[in-house]
């Protein structure tokens, strides 16, 4: 199994802390990564709020790959709306120049309103036409070396992508899929799948099979794993490790529902959206409690042992996956963060590397 360190670039959760403080706090683990065996390292894009602001994930990996040798370079995502697709497929280009082909492109659409509102004259109801021309015109360029486009979003004339891409980026396509539209897109481009830990496993292996399916039918191979991105504890005692975890991911939980306004009727009224437009009405449905039960559940925390128990019981059921798991959020003690990420390295990275990954069939 491919292991990688997840970054969210977040404050909320904690008091009285800078910013500085956070990129402090997130650089370090990301220099850690490489000399505890994890396979990359997946900063976010975010804006604005101290849910997470981390506004150009391409910069940070830039600065990463000269502090490292070997370690991939995730985008997770990319919010291509956000994004020039031009501009994104240079960057993309020089940096896998610079970093000897170790990049991992994720693409997302962005599912936050208030994000959306500063951008000037993108709408979020264009972000599902926004995505799909976008990517579409990524991937080729980094394919064929040239990029161009008709719109109706992005007219844009054939040019050269200098530096000239050098390596192929087949099988290094990520894309968020949240939707059913967002599923068919990424297996349209080759992507594989990111999935973030949000509900019980069991509910998302429809989304699972129906991208493997597509993904055969559009390039006659099966389908790579998923990655599922998600909130880790570790600790050797079973009751500290609990009460902590459950803490910080109520905390960041509720950052979670603060950022998206999941309690609003905006999924409900944005095409495309009705990923998030049903964990809204699930959340008013069962209430928070119900709703960080089910988050929990999605999560991995505990003692090593029970921690990969949690992942032979997801393995289980989705089959195969990638994982890149984060170890700082909602205010947890960045020291805390530190001996969990060591742990994990320690004591549950042999294993789950060790962890048949051919590619599942559809069940």
């Amino acid at each position: 199994m491919d292991v990688g360190l997840q970054l969210i670039f977040s404050s909320g959760g904690w008091d009285n802390i800078t910013d500085g403080q956070v990129y402090a706090e997130e650089v370090s683990l990301a220099r850690q990564a490489e000399g505890l065996g994890f396979d990359a390292v997946w900063p976010v894009e975010h804006h604005f709020f101290d849910y997470s602001f981390c506004p150009d994930n391409l910069e940070f990996l830039a600065y990463l790959a000269g502090c490292t040798e070997t370690i991939g370079l995730g985008t997770a995502a990319i919010i291509l709306p956000w994004n020039e697709p031009l501009r994104v497929a240079e960057k993309v280009s020089m940096l896998d120049h610079l970093s000897n082909g170790r990049v991992r492109l994720g693409f997302g659409r962005g599912l936050s309103v208030r994000e959306y509102r500063p951008f000037r004259n993108i709408e979020m109801d264009e972000s599902r036409g926004r995505f799909d021309e976008s990517a579409q015109m990524i991937v080729d360029a980094l394919e064929t070396g040239f990029i161009e486009g008709d719109g109706p979003y992005y007219v844009q004339p054939r040019i050269e992508i200098r530096p000239r891409p050098e390596q192929s980026f087949a099988g290094r396509i990520y894309a968020v899929a949240n939707s059913s539209d967002s599923v068919a897109s990424c297996a349209k481009i080759g992507g594989r799948m990111i999935m973030f830990a949000e509900t019980n496993w069991e509910k998302r292996l429809e989304s699972i099979n129906r991208h493997r399916a597509l993904f055969l039918e559009e390039h006659g191979v099966p389908a790579p794993p998923p990655m599922t991105a998600d909130f880790c504890y570790v600790h050797p005692d079973a009751d500290h490790a609990k009460a902590v975890a459950e803490e910080h991911l109520a905390r960041y939980l509720t950052t979670i529902l603060e950022h998206y306004e999941l309690m609003s009727d905006h999924f409900a009224e944005i095409e495309g959206y009705e990923g998030y437009g049903r964990q809204a009405e699930l959340l008013k449905k069962i209430g928070f409690e119900g709703y960080v039960k089910g988050f929990l559940a999605s999560n991995a925390y505990g003692t090593p042992d029970q921690i990969l128990q949690r992942f032979r019981d997801r393995y289980e059921v989705i089959g195969p996956f990638e994982l890149a798991t984060c170890f700082r959020f909602g205010g947890i003690d960045f020291q805390a963060a530190q001996e969990s990420m060591k742990l994990f390295a320690a004591e549950i990275l042999p294993e789950l590397k060790s962890w048949d990954m051919e590619p599942a069939t559809v069940s």
